[in-house]
Formats: C-alpha cells, sequence, structure tokens
C-alpha cells in the first residue's frame, strides 16, 4: 500500500506534466498580438473579408421599388404609334413636293359619311353668271366636322404667281397626316392693295377643288342636279350693270333683289 508521502509525490508529478501539457497549446492575447502585428488597424474582421469569386457570381443587388421612374422611362421607351407616326411625317415629309398616303386606306365611317353627306338646299348660292357654289367657310366647315379643328390643312405647292390683274397658286390638300388632292387656285384683283385678299382668296379656291376628290358638295359639278335646282330655286332677271347695259342675271328665289352694282328691272320672261 502506497504510504501518505508516494500519493504526494505522485500528485505532484502529474500536475507537473498536465500543465506543462496544456501550457504549450495556450498562447497569451499579447503574444497573438504580436503574431498578427503590433498595429492593430491591420486587423480585419471576418464580416469585411473580400468575397470570393463565385459569391460575387452569384450576388444579386435588391432592386429598389421605383414606380414614377419606371412609369416615365416606359412611356418614353415606347411612344404611341400615333405620335411616331406624326414626328416621323414631320421630320421627314416635304408636303411641297410629296404625296405621302395618298389613296392607301379610306377615312372611318363617320368622316366618309360627313364627306359625302347632301347639301342643305338653304346653303346653295348662286352667281349672277348662273354658276352655283358652296360658300368657303362651309367647305371648311365640313373639314372640321369630318377630321376635327387641326386634322386638315392646305400646303402651298409652289411660289405665288401675280399677273395682270389675277393671282394663282398650287395648294395640296393634307387630312389626317395623308395627302389627299392637289390643285390651282386662282382670284382675280383690281388694285396692287388687293393682292393679299386675292391670295387667300385663291387659297380658297384651291380648296373647293381639292374637295372635290373628297366628294364634298359633288352635286355642284352635276348638270342634271343643277338644271333642277336652277329651276325649282332660282329666277333669271333682267338687270342693268355700272355701264347701263342691260343683261340676264341669276339669283335666287328668296333672295331680294341685286345689289350694287346691278340695278334689277324685272323677270326674264
Amino acid at each position: 500500500m502506497a504510504t501518505a508521502r508516494q500519493w504526494r509525490r505522485w500528485g505532484s508529478a502529474l500536475s507537473k506534466g498536465g500543465s506543462q501539457r496544456y501550457a504549450s497549446n495556450y498562447v497569451p492575447r499579447t503574444a497573438a498580438a504580436s503574431a498578427g502585428g503590433a498595429n492593430q488597424s491591420n486587423f480585419k474582421p471576418s464580416a469585411a473579408q473580400p468575397r470570393s469569386a463565385a459569391q460575387d457570381a452569384s450576388f444579386t443587388p435588391a432592386a429598389k421599388p421605383t414606380t414614377e421612374s419606371s412609369s416615365v422611362s416606359a412611356s418614353s421607351a415606347a411612344p404611341s404609334s400615333e405620335a411616331s407616326e406624326i414626328q416621323r411625317a414631320a421630320s421627314e415629309i416635304d408636303w411641297s413636293q410629296g404625296y405621302e398616303g395618298i389613296g392607301h386606306r379610306p377615312f372611318n365611317a363617320e368622316a366618309s359619311r360627313i364627306l359625302s353627306q347632301a347639301l342643305d338646299k338653304d346653303d346653295i348660292e348662286i352667281k349672277p353668271d348662273g354658276l352655283l357654289y358652296l360658300p368657303e367657310i362651309k367647305y371648311r366647315r365640313i373639314l372640321n366636322r369630318a377630321f376635327g379643328p387641326g386634322g386638315w390643312g392646305m400646303v402651298p405647292r409652289g411660289d405665288l404667281e401675280i399677273g395682270q390683274g389675277i393671282v394663282a397658286r398650287d395648294w395640296a390638300l393634307v387630312c389626317l397626316g395623308r395627302f389627299v388632292s392637289t390643285a390651282r387656285g386662282e382670284q382675280e384683283f383690281f388694285r396692287p392693295s388687293g393682292v393679299s385678299t386675292a391670295t387667300e382668296g385663291a387659297k380658297s379656291n384651291a380648296l373647293m377643288r381639292c374637295c372635290k376628290d373628297l366628294g364634298v358638295a359633288s352635286e355642284l359639278w352635276d348638270p342634271r342636279f343643277i338644271r333642277q335646282f336652277k329651276a325649282k330655286h332660282c329666277v333669271e332677271v333682267w338687270a342693268s350693270g355700272s355701264d347701263g347695259k342691260k343683261r340676264k342675271l341669276w339669283r335666287r328665289k328668296d333672295d331680294g333683289p341685286l345689289e350694287y352694282p346691278y340695278k334689277e328691272t324685272g323677270l326674264v320672261r
């Protein structure tokens, strides 16, 4: 049996060996700091360590909701087809020479109905020489009803020609960005100060002629309609002009006697 002295010797040896074994794995804080470098600014926590290439490749940043900016960019990136067509027409088409859209497709049913509608008999006028006509403002009203104000326009196709007492110019009618027709307008003038007014009259004369291709007031070029209208709504009268000569002239039955420079003297029998 071991004595008390032997037990104390064995315990001391065991204690000494265990301390040496554990002491070999122990590194004090000061030693760890020395091994990493005395400057603590070189220390980087694990959260800030650089990412691997695989991690960077698989990383996708979260998209922030930007409703307003995305809607604006979408609207600017995809403009309407109508806006694109208008922009292209404004930048590419020279209406003084081009024929863009002629005969491409018919206008819609409502516009076609308005353009081909029969004239109101009260709108038709007759000149003293017997020529039936529709006042130019009523052509404009028909076009406004069919295409809307701003949906049509007249484009000059050449320079203004000023002759002896007459002006003339070629014009094109464009409706909804499409060429419709071209015609020459003419108007007389009697003094140099009347050229501006005659120029506007020539434009209206060209508009009237262009509208024939749309079927507007087509009755006025129909010989049978002309004869029937004059027989029913007009009357031929005798009148003398400023030169004193007597001649046959026309007016509507529901109008009063002819005005200056004519003086009506009676009906033609």
